[in-house]
């Protein structure tokens, strides 16, 4: 919901240049490339303790997922094509349009809490016979991803070794 505030109500008064557009992909770059380093080398810890968290920590754990959400790219991604899609298919004109809107919303803030549950459960389920070595192996695929992702986002905006310039 963050996201889908952010996009509709903040994104509109901004005149964002092409140079802007640069130097944002080029410290988003930099900063995909450290973490992708930082999971070559990070160390793989499982923790099998069922522990219930105390009041304390139960408002860290709701930071910490927050802030899991905000930062993740994907749903960054998700929901930019979601509004795209709500604003093109219920254009200006369509009758209950609003109505139209907030039951495709609502539809999908329900499929993706199920999907979540699911995930959570099966999770639960598989995590005795996830090893260490596995967990390990995952962090170096991710990290090789992201240090790729940000090669890719400097070549396609300032490099232009693979990838050709826009309108080239």
């Amino acid at each position: 919901m963050f996201f889908v505030g952010a996009i509709l109500f903040g994104s509109q008064y901004f005149d964002v240049t092409k140079q802007d557009k640069i130097l944002a992909g080029e410290i988003g770059s930099a900063i995909l490339f450290t973490i992708g380093v930082y999971y070559l080398f990070k160390k793989a810890v499982i923790n099998y303790d069922n522990t219930v968290p105390t009041k304390l920590h139960r408002a860290g754990y709701f930071l910490k997922g927050f802030l899991m959400c905000i930062f993740n790219p994907t749903i960054l991604f998700h929901w930019t094509i979601v509004i795209g899609a709500a604003s093109t298919v219920y254009h200006q004109g369509v009758p209950n349009r609003s109505l139209k809107i907030a039951i495709m919303f609502l539809t999908i803030l329900c499929v993706q809490f199920g999907l979540d549950t699911t995930k959570a459960f099966y999770a639960n389920k598989l995590r005795d016979r996830i090893s260490i070595k596995f967990v390990h192996r995952l962090n170096q695929v991710a990290g090789i991803a992201l240090i790729i992702a940000s090669m890719v986002i400097l070549d396609k905006l300032v490099t232009h070794f693979v990838f050709s310039p826009p309108g080239a």
